[in-house]
Protein backbone atom coordinates (compact mmCIF):
# COMPACT_ATOMS: atom_id res chain seq x y z
CA UNK A 1 0.00 0.00 0.00
CA UNK A 2 1.17 3.88 -0.81
CA UNK A 3 2.33 6.04 1.39
CA UNK A 4 3.47 9.30 0.85
CA UNK A 5 4.96 11.74 2.89
CA UNK A 6 4.54 15.56 3.17
CA UNK A 7 6.81 17.79 5.02
CA UNK A 8 5.51 21.36 5.33
CA UNK A 9 5.99 24.45 7.40
CA UNK A 10 2.68 24.08 8.44
CA UNK A 11 0.37 21.08 8.39
CA UNK A 12 -2.70 23.23 8.24
CA UNK A 13 -1.52 25.69 5.26
CA UNK A 14 -4.21 25.70 2.75
CA UNK A 15 -1.74 24.23 0.22
CA UNK A 16 -0.53 21.15 1.93
CA UNK A 17 -4.15 20.65 2.95
CA UNK A 18 -5.30 20.52 -0.42
CA UNK A 19 -2.64 18.06 -1.45
CA UNK A 20 -3.72 15.53 1.61
CA UNK A 21 -7.44 15.69 0.44
CA UNK A 22 -6.33 14.91 -3.13
CA UNK A 23 -4.21 11.81 -1.59
CA UNK A 24 -7.24 11.12 0.69
CA UNK A 25 -9.41 11.03 -2.85
CA UNK A 26 -7.05 8.20 -4.00
CA UNK A 27 -7.28 6.21 -0.72
CA UNK A 28 -3.20 6.82 -0.38
CA UNK A 29 -2.63 6.75 2.81
CA UNK A 30 -0.29 9.84 3.84
CA UNK A 31 2.17 11.46 6.61
CA UNK A 32 2.30 15.18 7.46
CA UNK A 33 4.77 16.50 9.37
CA UNK A 34 7.16 19.64 10.30
CA UNK A 35 10.66 19.13 9.30
CA UNK A 36 11.52 20.06 13.18
CA UNK A 37 10.21 16.68 14.02
CA UNK A 38 12.62 14.69 11.42
CA UNK A 39 14.90 13.01 13.68
CA UNK A 40 18.24 11.93 11.86
CA UNK A 41 20.66 8.76 12.73
CA UNK A 42 23.75 7.75 11.83
CA UNK A 43 25.98 4.49 12.32
CA UNK A 44 22.37 2.89 13.06
CA UNK A 45 19.16 2.21 11.55
CA UNK A 46 16.76 3.65 10.90
CA UNK A 47 18.39 6.85 9.24
CA UNK A 48 15.71 9.12 9.13
CA UNK A 49 12.66 8.96 11.78
CA UNK A 50 9.06 11.03 12.50
CA UNK A 51 5.98 10.04 14.49
CA UNK A 52 7.40 6.28 14.90
CA UNK A 53 8.10 6.13 11.12
CA UNK A 54 10.77 4.80 9.13
CA UNK A 55 11.09 7.27 6.42
CA UNK A 56 12.87 4.85 4.30
CA UNK A 57 10.99 1.87 4.74
CA UNK A 58 7.77 3.40 5.55
CA UNK A 59 6.92 5.88 2.73
CA UNK A 60 7.09 6.35 -0.90
CA UNK A 61 7.90 9.49 -1.75
CA UNK A 62 8.18 12.84 -0.08
CA UNK A 63 6.32 15.87 -1.38
CA UNK A 64 8.23 18.99 0.26
CA UNK A 65 5.66 22.15 0.98
CA UNK A 66 7.49 25.13 1.92
CA UNK A 67 10.69 24.13 3.72
CA UNK A 68 10.01 26.52 6.51
CA UNK A 69 12.07 29.43 7.84
CA UNK A 70 14.93 29.52 10.08
CA UNK A 71 18.24 29.62 10.93
CA UNK A 72 21.55 28.96 8.66
CA UNK A 73 21.94 26.20 10.56
CA UNK A 74 18.76 24.49 10.82
CA UNK A 75 17.75 25.06 7.00
CA UNK A 76 21.53 23.51 5.86
CA UNK A 77 21.19 20.45 7.93
CA UNK A 78 17.10 20.05 6.68
CA UNK A 79 18.82 19.98 2.84
CA UNK A 80 21.39 17.76 4.25
CA UNK A 81 18.63 15.81 5.01
CA UNK A 82 16.98 15.48 1.83
CA UNK A 83 20.10 14.90 0.57
CA UNK A 84 21.05 11.88 2.33
CA UNK A 85 17.09 10.25 1.19
CA UNK A 86 18.04 10.91 -2.12
CA UNK A 87 21.41 9.22 -2.13
CA UNK A 88 19.50 6.15 -0.77
CA UNK A 89 17.15 6.34 -3.71
CA UNK A 90 14.14 8.00 -2.23
CA UNK A 91 11.83 10.12 -4.27
CA UNK A 92 11.76 13.88 -3.06
CA UNK A 93 10.34 16.01 -5.09
CA UNK A 94 11.28 18.97 -5.11
CA UNK A 95 14.42 17.52 -5.57
CA UNK A 96 17.38 18.99 -3.25
CA UNK A 97 19.11 20.43 -5.64
CA UNK A 98 16.50 22.07 -7.02
CA UNK A 99 15.38 23.83 -3.80
CA UNK A 100 18.98 24.45 -2.87
CA UNK A 101 19.20 26.69 -6.01
CA UNK A 102 15.60 28.44 -5.94
CA UNK A 103 16.33 29.48 -2.42
CA UNK A 104 19.08 31.96 -3.68
CA UNK A 105 17.96 34.47 -6.08
CA UNK A 106 21.73 35.09 -7.51
CA UNK A 107 22.08 31.36 -7.98
CA UNK A 108 18.96 30.81 -9.62
CA UNK A 109 19.53 34.17 -12.43
CA UNK A 110 23.38 33.06 -12.90
CA UNK A 111 22.07 29.67 -13.59
CA UNK A 112 19.69 30.95 -15.88
CA UNK A 113 21.51 33.48 -17.64
CA UNK A 114 23.94 30.88 -18.50
CA UNK A 115 20.97 28.87 -19.86
CA UNK A 116 20.16 31.35 -22.17
CA UNK A 117 17.56 32.93 -20.36
CA UNK A 118 16.43 36.07 -19.87
CA UNK A 119 17.06 37.54 -16.39
CA UNK A 120 16.83 41.44 -15.49
CA UNK A 121 20.14 43.30 -14.54
CA UNK A 122 21.74 42.36 -11.49
CA UNK A 123 24.10 43.24 -9.37
CA UNK A 124 25.23 41.66 -6.07
CA UNK A 125 28.37 42.44 -3.62
CA UNK A 126 28.86 42.96 -0.07
CA UNK A 127 30.94 46.51 -0.60
CA UNK A 128 28.06 50.01 -0.47
CA UNK A 129 30.43 51.67 -2.48
CA UNK A 130 30.38 49.26 -5.44
CA UNK A 131 26.25 49.21 -4.53
CA UNK A 132 25.95 52.96 -5.04
CA UNK A 133 27.76 52.63 -8.59
CA UNK A 134 25.68 50.12 -9.42
CA UNK A 135 22.99 51.83 -7.81
CA UNK A 136 23.67 54.80 -10.87
CA UNK A 137 24.62 52.08 -13.61
CA UNK A 138 21.18 50.64 -13.32
CA UNK A 139 19.67 54.09 -14.00
CA UNK A 140 18.71 55.21 -10.07
CA UNK A 141 15.50 53.09 -9.81
CA UNK A 142 16.56 49.60 -8.39
CA UNK A 143 14.57 46.67 -6.62
CA UNK A 144 16.97 45.59 -3.27
CA UNK A 145 16.36 42.06 -2.23
CA UNK A 146 16.77 39.88 0.52
CA UNK A 147 19.32 37.36 -0.64
CA UNK A 148 17.37 34.58 0.71
CA UNK A 149 13.43 35.28 1.04
CA UNK A 150 10.17 34.68 -0.87
CA UNK A 151 6.28 36.42 -1.02
CA UNK A 152 7.87 39.92 -1.77
CA UNK A 153 9.29 40.28 1.67
CA UNK A 154 11.63 42.45 2.33
CA UNK A 155 12.02 43.79 -1.48
CA UNK A 156 12.29 47.35 -1.49
CA UNK A 157 12.24 49.98 -4.25
CA UNK A 158 14.47 52.69 -4.30
CA UNK A 159 15.04 55.23 -6.45
CA UNK A 160 17.03 57.60 -4.18
CA UNK A 161 20.67 57.87 -3.51
CA UNK A 162 20.96 58.94 -0.24
CA UNK A 163 18.35 56.21 0.61
CA UNK A 164 20.00 53.70 -0.92
CA UNK A 165 23.12 54.85 1.23
CA UNK A 166 21.13 54.22 4.02
CA UNK A 167 19.85 51.17 2.88
CA UNK A 168 23.24 49.29 2.10
CA UNK A 169 24.99 50.27 5.08
CA UNK A 170 21.89 49.20 6.70
CA UNK A 171 22.47 45.63 4.99
CA UNK A 172 26.33 45.45 5.55
CA UNK A 173 25.89 46.19 9.12
CA UNK A 174 23.89 43.01 9.77
CA UNK A 175 26.50 41.12 7.35
CA UNK A 176 23.90 40.59 4.86
CA UNK A 177 24.92 41.05 1.04
CA UNK A 178 23.24 43.61 -1.05
CA UNK A 179 21.51 41.98 -3.76
CA UNK A 180 20.07 44.69 -6.62
CA UNK A 181 18.24 44.71 -9.50
CA UNK A 182 17.35 47.46 -12.23
CA UNK A 183 13.85 48.15 -11.86
CA UNK A 184 11.68 46.73 -14.86
CA UNK A 185 8.44 48.74 -15.72
CA UNK A 186 5.89 46.21 -16.37
CA UNK A 187 2.86 47.99 -14.70
CA UNK A 188 1.35 46.61 -11.62
CA UNK A 189 1.05 42.80 -13.26
CA UNK A 190 3.05 39.70 -13.86
CA UNK A 191 2.46 36.28 -15.09
CA UNK A 192 3.08 33.10 -12.74
CA UNK A 193 3.62 29.74 -14.80
CA UNK A 194 2.94 26.43 -13.09
CA UNK A 195 4.96 23.83 -13.75
CA UNK A 196 4.31 20.27 -12.91
CA UNK A 197 6.56 17.35 -14.66
CA UNK A 198 8.01 19.08 -17.59
CA UNK A 199 4.55 20.88 -18.63
CA UNK A 200 2.61 23.88 -17.58
CA UNK A 201 -0.72 22.93 -16.00
CA UNK A 202 -1.92 26.67 -15.46
CA UNK A 203 -0.99 30.51 -15.59
CA UNK A 204 -2.25 33.87 -13.94
CA UNK A 205 -1.88 37.25 -13.72
CA UNK A 206 -1.28 38.60 -10.84
CA UNK A 207 -2.55 42.55 -11.00
CA UNK A 208 -1.66 44.81 -7.70
CA UNK A 209 -2.04 48.07 -6.79
CA UNK A 210 1.82 48.65 -6.76
CA UNK A 211 4.86 47.03 -8.40
CA UNK A 212 5.16 44.48 -6.13
CA UNK A 213 2.78 41.40 -7.46
CA UNK A 214 3.19 38.82 -4.74
CA UNK A 215 -0.42 37.57 -4.40
CA UNK A 216 0.17 37.04 -0.51
CA UNK A 217 0.95 41.05 -0.51
CA UNK A 218 -2.52 41.30 -2.33
CA UNK A 219 -2.52 40.86 -5.87
CA UNK A 220 -5.90 39.64 -7.47
CA UNK A 221 -5.44 36.73 -9.83
CA UNK A 222 -6.46 36.70 -13.06
CA UNK A 223 -7.11 33.99 -15.67
CA UNK A 224 -4.51 33.68 -18.19
CA UNK A 225 -3.53 31.62 -21.60
CA UNK A 226 0.27 31.84 -22.39
CA UNK A 227 1.51 32.06 -25.50
CA UNK A 228 3.45 29.56 -27.10
CA UNK A 229 6.58 31.27 -26.39
CA UNK A 230 5.90 32.02 -22.78
CA UNK A 231 5.10 28.55 -22.08
CA UNK A 232 7.59 27.43 -24.00
CA UNK A 233 10.12 30.00 -21.82
CA UNK A 234 8.50 28.84 -18.66
CA UNK A 235 9.33 25.24 -18.62
CA UNK A 236 13.01 26.08 -20.19
CA UNK A 237 13.02 28.00 -16.85
CA UNK A 238 11.80 24.30 -14.68
CA UNK A 239 14.31 22.17 -16.72
CA UNK A 240 17.48 24.28 -16.44
CA UNK A 241 17.15 23.59 -12.61
CA UNK A 242 15.82 20.57 -12.79
CA UNK A 243 12.57 21.64 -10.60
CA UNK A 244 9.73 19.61 -10.65
CA UNK A 245 7.19 21.61 -9.35
CA UNK A 246 7.48 25.15 -9.85
CA UNK A 247 6.56 28.82 -9.87
CA UNK A 248 7.54 30.76 -12.73
CA UNK A 249 7.74 34.41 -12.74
CA UNK A 250 7.81 36.33 -15.61
CA UNK A 251 7.85 39.99 -16.24
CA UNK A 252 6.82 41.59 -19.28
CA UNK A 253 9.12 44.60 -19.67
CA UNK A 254 10.02 46.99 -22.38
CA UNK A 255 12.56 44.61 -23.53
CA UNK A 256 10.45 41.54 -23.67
CA UNK A 257 9.65 38.90 -21.02
CA UNK A 258 12.58 38.37 -18.16
CA UNK A 259 12.52 35.89 -15.47
CA UNK A 260 12.54 37.61 -12.03
CA UNK A 261 12.03 34.53 -9.65
CA UNK A 262 11.79 30.99 -9.52
CA UNK A 263 9.60 29.15 -7.01
CA UNK A 264 10.47 25.40 -6.12
CA UNK A 265 8.23 25.44 -3.25
CA UNK A 266 5.01 27.58 -4.59
CA UNK A 267 1.75 27.69 -3.52
CA UNK A 268 -1.26 27.75 -5.04
CA UNK A 269 -4.39 29.60 -3.50
CA UNK A 270 -4.56 32.88 -5.59
CA UNK A 271 -4.04 30.56 -9.03
CA UNK A 272 -6.52 27.56 -7.93
CA UNK A 273 -8.91 30.67 -7.80
CA UNK A 274 -8.79 31.30 -11.74
CA UNK A 275 -8.01 27.75 -12.96
CA UNK A 276 -10.78 24.97 -13.61
CA UNK A 277 -7.29 22.63 -12.91
CA UNK A 278 -6.57 21.08 -9.78
CA UNK A 279 -3.73 21.65 -9.36
CA UNK A 280 -3.08 19.05 -6.29
CA UNK A 281 -4.49 16.20 -8.58
CA UNK A 282 -2.28 17.69 -10.67
CA UNK A 283 1.00 17.07 -8.23
CA UNK A 284 -0.12 13.91 -7.12
CA UNK A 285 -0.74 12.47 -10.36
CA UNK A 286 2.58 13.44 -10.97
CA UNK A 287 4.25 11.96 -7.85
CA UNK A 288 2.45 8.55 -8.55
CA UNK A 289 3.66 8.34 -11.92
CA UNK A 290 7.26 8.87 -10.61
CA UNK A 291 6.86 6.65 -8.21
CA UNK A 292 5.89 3.98 -11.00
CA UNK A 293 9.18 4.56 -13.10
Amino acid sequence: MLKIGIATRNMEAWSSTQLREALARRDIAYECFTFPKLVAQLGQKPYFRVNNLNLLEDLDALIIRPIGRGSLEEIVFRMDMLYKLERHGFLVINPAEAIEHCVDKYDILAILEDTGIPVPRTVVTESVNEALKAFHELGGDVVVKPLFGSRGIGATRVVDAEVANTVFKAITFHHGVIYIQEFVPHGTSDIRAFIVGGRVIAAMRRIADSWKTNYSQGARPAPIKLTPAFEELAIKVADAIGCKIAGIDILEGPDGPKICDVNSQPGWKGLQMVTKVNIADEIVKYVLSEIKR
